[in-house]
């Protein structure tokens, strides 16, 4: 798709209804929504059950909204190839790559577990599909959402079988085009699914220059019909309250209980301290923003009392005088009366009465000097 389609796009994207949201399990994700916090714990746990539910325990306890894992059909998504490549270092839990990968999967009977922790634990939990069988394997389990990678953003067939599920769909874009993007957007849309789109860097961490974090506003006008979100590779605690104010609603980070841990992931993720402090400070943002409508606040009111000026006479005056600019002088005095900004109007006006110095001028005060 070129530059010529993807602006017609945006041009009949504009013609739309802008109404967006996403439910997910109890939650709905909307413009208006709290932001959705995804605590990836990816492969984090390195294949111990009791480490899962410690990072599920200790995400909920953050505010986490939801905790995801990663689901690979190991024999059907890579090559035997690269099953058997040597795959050595701190990081590998297997001599070769299979053996690594298939180290760090959960089967039914753990997914089953964790399930019903998060269930008591009151968070959602979700994994991401890398293939097709697993993404059968969450619908087997009844889990209540699907992520798929940023790797899979033109993996055409897998978003349009997560699509045909009726699951709703959380997609990253990092690495992408933006006719990548519109292209995915197509074919989620053309099977009717519910989804939210998430600005991604696939780089680990990733830098400031590399967010583009515009792109989330690029989203947002391109796609009304979608919640937008941000999938944060980046270690800097500004950034999804930065997301958020552009309007990501889904905001994911990685999540690991030590960053120095073996594995590729926990040196950029958060951690339990990290997530709940961004939690709380998603929640001030959100307040924060409150409304788009300019107007005094009756909070104001104190300070504008101490702060604000209005206009105050000068001299001692007689019942019929014209008032002239000479008169007036705009000065604090703690009382209700008229505004500097009304100045025009009152030059040129009748005294109604007797005024002396100082006192503070209201239109009650004048009358029209030609009735």
């Amino acid at each position: 798709m070129d530059v010529h389609e993807i602006s017609l796009r945006i041009h009949h994207s504009s013609l739309r209804g802008t109404m967006r949201a996403l439910r997910i399990g109890s939650t709905e994700v909307s413009d208006t929504s709290p932001a959705y916090v995804i605590a990836e714990i990816g492969h984090n746990h390195g294949g111990d059950l009791a480490a899962a539910k410690e990072l599920f325990i200790s995400a909920a306890e953050s505010g986490a909204s939801a905790v995801k894992l990663q689901k690979r059909d190991n024999q059907g998504l890579f090559t035997r190839e690269m099953l058997e490549k040597p795959y050595g270092g701190r990081n590998s839990y297997g001599a070769t790559y299979g053996e690594h990968r298939q180290a760090l999967e959960f089967g039914e009977g753990e997914y089953r577990e964790l399930a019903a922790l998060a269930a008591e634990l009151g968070i959602d939990f979700f994994t991401t599909a890398f293939d097709e069988a697993s993404l059968d394997f969450i619908v087997r389990l009844g889990l209540p959402a699907v992520k798929i990678a940023s790797g899979d953003l033109t993996n055409s067939p897998l978003l349009e079988a997560a699509g045909k599920t009726g699951l709703p769909i959380i997609v990253s874009s990092g690495g992408a085009n933006l006719s990548d993007v519109v292209t995915a957007v197509s074919v989620l849309d053309g099977v009717g699914a519910s989804f939210a789109l998430l600005q991604c860097t696939a780089t680990y961490p990733a830098q400031p220059e590399q967010l583009n974090l515009r792109v989330i506003d690029t989203y947002r006008r391109l796609f009304p019909h979608v919640v937008i979100g941000y999938s944060g590779h980046d270690i800097l605690p500004v950034v999804p309250i930065a997301a958020y104010t552009l309007g990501a609603r889904v905001v994911e980070r990685h999540f690991t209980l030590d960053k120095g841990a073996p594995g590729s992931d926990h040196h950029f993720s958060q951690t339990p301290a990290e997530l709940k402090a961004m939690v709380e400070d998603l929640a001030t943002v959100r307040v924060a923003l409150g409304s788009s409508v300019k107007q005094q606040l009756p909070a104001e009111a104190p300070a504008l009392a101490k702060m604000s000026k209005t206009l105050v006479v000068r001299g001692n005056h007689q019942a019929g005088t014209i008032v002239d600019r000479s008169m007036l002088v705009a000065k604090t005095s703690g009382r209700p009366g008229i505004r500097p900004a009304a100045l025009g109007e009152v030059v040129g006006s009748c005294l109604a009465r007797d005024v002396e110095d100082e006192h503070v001028l209201r239109f009650s005060d004048l009358v029209d000097a030609t009735a």
